[in-house]
């Protein structure tokens, strides 16, 4: 069981950041293309952490809650 939930979990988050990521990079990395590799990777990730803890994967969580209910309230 906690294997199936840390499976979930892995999941929800990658459904989240990759996305996240892609779109990102998409938008914003030619202009952040003249900083150090390390520069971007802390701007990347001083917005997309908060973005995928406080925005993502709640979203996520609400999207597929439904199908992982559990469906024994009414015995």
């Amino acid at each position: 069981m906690k294997t199936k939930m840390k499976l979930l979990a892995s999941l929800k988050i990658w459904l989240v950041i990759y996305p996240s990521i892609t779109l990102f990079l998409f938008l914003f990395g030619e202009g952040l293309s003249i900083f150090p590799l390390y520069q971007r990777t802390l701007i990347l990730t001083i917005v997309l952490v908060p973005w995928v803890v406080f925005v993502g994967v709640p979203v996520v969580d609400k999207l597929i809650s439904p199908f992982f209910t559990n469906n024994e309230k009414g015995k």
